[in-house]
């Protein structure tokens, strides 16, 4: 469910437990354009025959594939309204804890944990994970830094 607030209660929303997103399913598909788009093919992401015999026992989908997952993720998540500009500033603290078999379905949970101004607007500090369906650990564990400007 999305969180849609203004641009005017951007200030308050520390502490604000934004839930969880729906699940997307990581594919074989995605995988490949990942590591075509990174040139990062080893072959426990692209050789699906051979990493049924690796450690994971399926090909398993790039950290930084999983994580990039929260762009669309994070959409889902909050809509502010009245303002120009949105910005992904930057992350802090990204960890993967656990791998993301293809197949999976993965989804995002957040917290806002701080807002704080800047010139022309808000940075907010979100603690956001990824998590697998069914899974005990986390796939992803990362703080996003948002700007907003109105």
């Amino acid at each position: 469910m999305t969180t849609t607030i203004t641009y005017e209660q951007l200030a308050d929303l520390a502490g604000t437990d934004l839930g969880y997103t729906d699940y997307r399913t990581v594919t074989q598909d995605q995988v490949n354009l990942f590591a075509d788009a990174t040139d990062d093919h080893q072959w426990i992401h692209v050789d699906p025959e051979r990493a049924k015999n690796g450690p994971f026992g399926a090909p398993i989908a790039h950290g930084f594939l999983t994580l990039s997952l929260a762009v669309p993720f994070w959409t889902e998540l909050l809509d502010v309204k009245g303002v120009t500009t949105k910005v992904n500033y930057g992350l802090d603290k990204v960890r993967f804890p656990a791998p993301v078999t293809v197949g999976s379905r993965v989804r995002m949970t957040a917290t806002v944990a701080e807002v704080v101004e800047v010139s022309g607007g808000y940075q907010i500090a979100v603690d956001q994970t990824i998590e697998v369906d069914g899974g005990t650990t986390p796939a992803v564990v990362a703080r996003g830094l948002y700007r907003f400007y109105a």
